[in-house]
């Protein structure tokens, strides 16, 4: 059996339009996608991709359903090699067994505070239409912020009334065990009697419905104005409601925020529920709770880009910024909206028209390096020291772009608005991509690279007009060291942590550094999945793959391991000195070869590039063409100087 938490981390990682682009031509069409169906022949488009719903259908054969039956179809796999397949694709470990009776036990638990959160969403709607108190304080609440009876419906609004254990009381008697209603959040056992008591006595209710719906959670508002009293309380974590992994108003969001590819990204319940009244449904909140990754990746499920909206509250604003960075680190599109002083999204949107609203949000859209840069601007004045601070900032923020042609983008913006060259820009977001990328950096942490690498005008990288160049046996030498030699230390020592170096950080960085990627599939596939078990070590990973269910997998990595290298460091060395004695100078040798090898072979082709310009007269291609050629002749030059200077 394949435990339940390892299929809900497949199902919530696999994006259908992802995985079926894999093997089909997907073209948008409004909120879904279209492509001709890969179980029949047909002309005419039939096959249809819902992000939104996470469902694929055909209605000329009538084939359709989740990810996991897309590639059950396609693939001719059993359900299990399916997950098993999507689990290899997304890096997720995948644990199977027989189910246990602990798990039977877990499953039927989670079950049961399910139909209790349900039970008690339904008792606090009934309460709150169908009760005096209800219908006069609560009601009369919502009806006051402005909500109606379609909105209150909708989000599945309710009202716990004042009486201690009224809902408890109800539960028990409806047949809901004690220590599940404890369990769900939804009761509190008191000390000395051991009775049951309302968690929300007394309060207005938010419940909080999964991405498919179903309710797990409470947010309760009191609506008295003592302030010894907790304004908001919400349901504790339990095995149904994970605070990180939720997101208010998801289920009732995802389909506009597919369709328009924007997610607008509010604080709190009545943002969500003001906004959706307006018209603006692509809304979802985090509900009050530092912003977490696995929210991040909840919303790139359904779009690319995210629009914060902060409230007119410097204080808050500045307290909560750091999201920005996360959003922009997961490769998400970030717009920033900030709402005139004293206004939120909730009280905005009631005071203006449905319309006035949207264009408001339109037009204020700013990047997040204007939204930075005029949050600061009133600090700012002249001092050079506060403006430094700012540019700084804002380089962090763009260095966590995983993306290198938007972090280009971004600072080529960044230098038109602070009035900053582009290259000292490049250096300085190089430098924090190295800190994250290494693990540790400082500034004197230059002298650790033992200048491998020297610095060239153009920039101590391959120029970006290098791209998709193949050379196999360099290649398979990097990944020789990754899987025998990955844990090692490269520099620095064991007794300074923070400034040590492995050959897996040292050869990692060095790609992310010139936008490399493993080009070979199988090398790639191999590269990505021993960072994925980095933590078991170098006899825990080398074990990994001589046992891994992809016989391919094991072929590479024994020959790895045990044969000859067609660029021969290795054979040089051997029988003079242990391999793990020079690693220093050895693998930063096998990647400047590398780069050296995709230079040449750069070089080669825009020579014959070159040639055929010239046949065709082309003066503006040549003079291209030459200007590209200079810059690889000069960088050719440096990895050869720096090749013969790295001698063991």
């Amino acid at each position: 059996m394949i435990s339940k938490n390892t299929i809900e981390k497949i199902l919530d990682s696999a994006q259908i339009v992802e995985v079926i682009s894999d093997f089909v031509t997907l073209k948008r069409r409004g909120a879904d996608y279209k492509a001709c169906c890969p179980f029949h022949n047909e002309k005419t488009p039939s096959f249809s991709v819902s992000p939104s719903k996470g469902i694929y259908k055909c209605f000329g054969c009538g084939k359709g359903g989740n990810v996991v039956n897309f590639i059950m179809e396609h693939e001719q796999l059993t359900y299990v090699e399916s997950l098993r397949y999507l689990a290899r694709k997304y890096g997720i470990e995948f644990e199977e067994r027989e189910e246990r009776p602990t798990d039977t036990e877990e499953r039927l638990r989670k079950e049961s505070l399910m139909v209790v959160s349900q039970f008690a969403s339904e008792y606090f709607i009934n309460a709150l239409w169908n009760t005096p108190k209800g219908n006069s304080i609560a009601l009369g609440y919502f009806k006051e912020r402005g909500f109606s009876d379609e909105i209150i419906t909708k989000f599945g609004l309710g009202w716990c009334s004042g009486e201690r254990e009224g809902f408890c009381s109800a539960a028990l008697k409806a047949g809901y065990k004690k220590d599940v209603i404890v369990s769900a959040g939804l009761g509190m056992v008191r000390e000395g009697t051991g009775e049951l008591a309302d968690r929300f006595y007394d309060r207005v209710i938010f419940p909080v419905h999964s991405i498919s719906g179903r309710v797990i959670a409470f947010g309760g508002r009191t609506l008295r104005t003592d302030k010894n009293i907790a304004k908001y309380i919400n349901s504790p974590e339990s095995e149904i409601y994970v605070k990180s992994r939720s997101l208010y108003g998801i289920y009732f969001s995802k389909s506009a925020i597919s369709k328009l590819q924007n997610c607008y990204l509010v604080e709190g319940y009545t943002d969500v529920l003001s906004l959706h009244q307006a018209g603006v449904e692509n809304v979802v909140a985090s509900s009050g709770t530092s912003l977490t990754t696995e929210q991040i990746r909840m919303i790139k499920r359904f779009s690319p880009q995210v629009t914060v909206l902060y409230d007119g509250d410097n204080a808050g604003i500045k307290a909560s910024v750091r999201g920005i960075d996360m959003l922009l680190e997961e490769g998400l599109e970030v717009k920033v909206v900030l709402f005139p002083e004293g206004d939120d999204p909730d009280s905005y949107a009631r005071k203006h028209s449905p319309q006035e609203l949207k264009t408001f949000l339109e037009d204020s859209r700013q990047d997040f390096i204007t939204f930075k840069a005029s949050l600061l601007a009133s600090e700012l004045r002249d001092d050079p020291f506060e403006r430094a601070r700012l540019i700084t900032d804002i380089v962090t923020s763009i260095a966590v772009i995983p993306d290198a042609i938007s972090r280009t983008v971004y600072i080529e913006e960044c230098s038109r608005k602070m009035a900053i060259s582009e290259e000292l820009l490049t250096r300085e977001v190089k430098k924090v991509r190295k800190k994250r990328q290494y693990g540790a950096w400082s500034e004197n942490s230059r002298e650790q690279e033992r200048d491998y690498f020297p610095e060239l005008e153009t920039g101590d990288k391959l120029p970006e007009f290098v791209s998709d160049i193949y050379c196999e046996p360099a290649e398979r030498e990097l990944l020789y060291y990754l899987i025998k030699f990955g844990d090692h230390t490269l520099y620095g020592n064991e007794d300074d942590q923070e400034n040590l170096i492995t050959v897996s950080q040292f050869i990692l960085t060095e790609l992310h550094n010139d936008d490399l990627e493993i080009r070979n599939l199988v090398y790639k596939n191999i590269f990505d999945e021993y960072f994925l078990h980095r933590h078991l070590g170098e006899e825990g990973i080398q074990k990994h793959f001589l046992n891994h269910t992809n016989q391919e997998y094991v072929n590479v990595v024994l020959k790895l391991l045990h044969q000859e290298h067609n660029l021969n460091i290795k054979k040089f060395i051997k029988g003079i000195i242990p391999e793990e004695n020079v690693l220093s100078t050895v693998v930063p040798k096998a990647i400047l070869i590398y780069k050296a090898k995709i230079a040449s072979e750069a070089y080669s082709q825009l020579c014959k590039r070159l040639g055929e310009a010239a046949e065709a007269k082309d003066k503006e291609a040549e003079k291209e063409i030459l200007g590209k050629i200079r810059i690889l002749m000069q960088i050719r030059n440096s990895f050869a100087k720096e090749l013969n200077r790295l001698t063991i």
